[in-house]
């Protein structure tokens, strides 16, 4: 190898060597922008994941909103039917009371008629016997008349 030659081939080793740092950087940077590329990939997914569950946790929201409102108007519907329940035990209590108030005025009726019948019956009875005196003083009248008078008196 000559002079000349030897610089031209450190040259050329220099370039190789250069080249092949070239193609490992090169290499490097490509798997670099591979790991680049899955690491957007698997962010835009986890994005996309992320609005999926954003998503739901809104209709999640929705949902326990409805649940509120149902929830809500059972509750009202509860007390509705308690104050329902509690006018019919009123209404009922106050019927009952005046359903004793009528026993009790049917029964004070009861004894007026009984004691309307036992007056009507104690009136018949002196009725009776007024009409038996009359016809017994009657049947007398008769009887004076009929008779004759004693001869000298008259």
């Amino acid at each position: 190898m000559s002079t000349d030659e030897l610089p031209d081939e450190q040259g050329r080793v220099q370039a190789e060597r250069v080249r092949e740092r070239a193609e490992h950087g090169r290499q490097d940077a490509e798997q670099s922008r591979e790991v680049t590329e899955e690491h957007r990939d698997l962010a835009e997914s986890s994005r996309k994941v992320a609005e999926q569950f954003r998503l739901l946790a809104e209709e999640a929201r929705e949902i326990r909103d409805r649940y509120r409102e149902e929830l809500e108007k059972t509750r009202q519907d509860q007390e509705r039917f308690r104050r329902t329940a509690e006018d019919a035990r009123t209404t009922a209590e106050q019927a009952r009371h005046a359903t004793e108030a009528a026993r009790q005025a049917a029964e004070d009726a009861r004894h007026a008629t009984i004691e309307s019948v036992a007056a009507t019956a104690d009136s018949l009875h002196s009725t009776l016997e007024q009409m038996k005196f009359l016809e017994e003083a009657r049947r007398t009248m008769r009887d004076l008349k009929d008779m004759k008078p004693p001869e000298g008196t008259h």
